[in-house]
């Protein structure tokens, strides 16, 4: 009878064991093909946890400017970033001796600092805790898994564990990688967008904010796809680009413009499409649609080319209620600062003649939205759009 139970005992290990493994094969396949760090690192907490049976799992990234771990990825925290000098408690003494930590008692060992258990009213009991380091054995951040729901972590968990560090380091790389290459494109189209827009505006950072925040949320508003929202997000700061191929003397004319002279300035959307034309990256491709064709109108009266309806491109008719509203609302040396009431009253006004009728529902359904990105007027708090801080203040521990 206890060879027979032996028996069960081996399979059942066996079979915990196998399905572990297909558990790895699956993880490595799911976290390769994702290139945006935060979902990357969502998508490593919640296969981690599960893995292990944990209650919670943070991944921590290591800083190199600050010398700091850093997680906005910290389960149960609402994604408040927790920010802990290199060296202190659990996760800084893994990154800073390259071991595996754990932890069966939490409170008796003097590494560990509660006070994100007082201040979250949560129990950390058990920390599993290894590094990640990537392909030249270099610490980059620290798993950390707690509380396991059955007993403690064992040997096995730790094993895991460090099999699953080295899968993720290695994506997380990639995804870093690409994260900068995106930042520094990004920067790089809205510092030509301000080329563009600082001749003629004073507060061109905020005019290029509102553009960006009012394109993404009517998109949002259309229910387009997460990815086509960013685009138009990062796309639409480049609108006016062809700004820079106008005189001075027209652009900055205090007062309305001849015939001859608003010939001159419906111009900016051919040379803006020329500046773009050709370009390989997919952002300043959308944005060479966008600066061609932001002024066509949806009955077929606009410029360039009186495109007409759903011929002008989709990124472009968005763009279009954003710029105009933002223009409406924004003080200019030939006229007064409309109010929004009155700016809205317009843009519904002209759905169908000048605007998409789509796009003005969605423009219209996400007005709270737009109305809280109007009041965003202080210059100081415009951002690159794209580089986004945490909304929350960093919390300082030493976890």
């Amino acid at each position: 009878m206890t060879c027979n139970n032996d028996k069960i005992m081996m399979m059942t290990r066996t079979e915990e064991l196998e399905q572990r493994l297909n558990r790895l094969v699956k993880f490595g396949g799911i976290i390769s093909t994702e290139t945006h760090l935060p979902k990357l690192l969502e998508l490593i907490t919640d296969q981690v946890k599960h893995m292990l049976n944990g209650d919670r799992c943070t991944v921590f990234l290591l800083d190199n400017q600050t010398n700091e771990l850093w997680s906005t990825i910290a389960q149960g925290m609402d994604n408040t970033e927790i920010r802990i000098p290199y060296g202190k408690g659990i996760a800084g003494h893994v990154a800073e001796t390259g071991e595996i930590t754990n932890i069966k008692n939490t409170y008796a060992d003097n590494r560990f600092n509660n006070e994100l258990d007082k201040l979250t009213g949560y129990k950390t009991k058990t920390i599993l805790a290894v590094p990640l380091t990537n392909i030249n054995g270099k610490i980059i951040g620290v798993f950390e898994v707690i509380n396991k729901k059955t007993t403690y972590f064992d040997k096995d968990d730790e094993g895991i564990l460090m099999l699953m560090g080295s899968l993720a380091s290695s994506a997380i790389e990639n995804a870093q990688l690409y994260e900068n290459l995106s930042k520094s494109q990004l920067e790089t189209i809205y510092r030509l967008a301000v080329t563009a827009e600082y001749r003629d505006q004073q507060d061109t950072a905020i005019h290029l904010r509102h553009i960006s925040e009012y394109s993404g949320i009517i998109a949002e508003g259309m229910n387009l796809p997460e990815k086509e929202i960013e685009d138009i997000k990062y796309a639409s700061p480049l609108h006016d680009i062809g700004k820079v191929g106008i005189a001075d003397a027209i652009l900055l004319k205090p007062g309305k413009l001849t015939a001859e002279e608003f010939k001159e300035m419906k111009k900016h959307t051919l040379y803006g499409s020329k500046i773009l034309s050709n370009a390989e990256s997919h952002l300043l491709q959308i944005a060479c649609k966008i600066a061609a064709f932001h002024h066509e109108k949806f009955n077929g009266k606009g410029y360039p080319d009186s495109l007409k309806g759903e011929k002008i491109p989709l990124y472009a008719r968005i763009v279009s209620v954003a710029d105009v509203f933002d223009a409406l609302c924004m003080p200019r040396v030939y006229k007064p600062e409309w109010s929004p009431q009155k700016a809205f009253n317009y843009i519904k006004e002209e759905s169908g003649k000048s605007f998409d009728p789509e796009v003005v529902e969605a423009f219209l359904k996400k007005e709270t939205e737009i109305l809280k990105v109007h009041d965003t007027m202080d210059g100081r708090t415009t951002i690159i759009p794209g580089m986004h801080k945490p909304h929350k203040t960093p919390h300082r521990n030493s976890v």
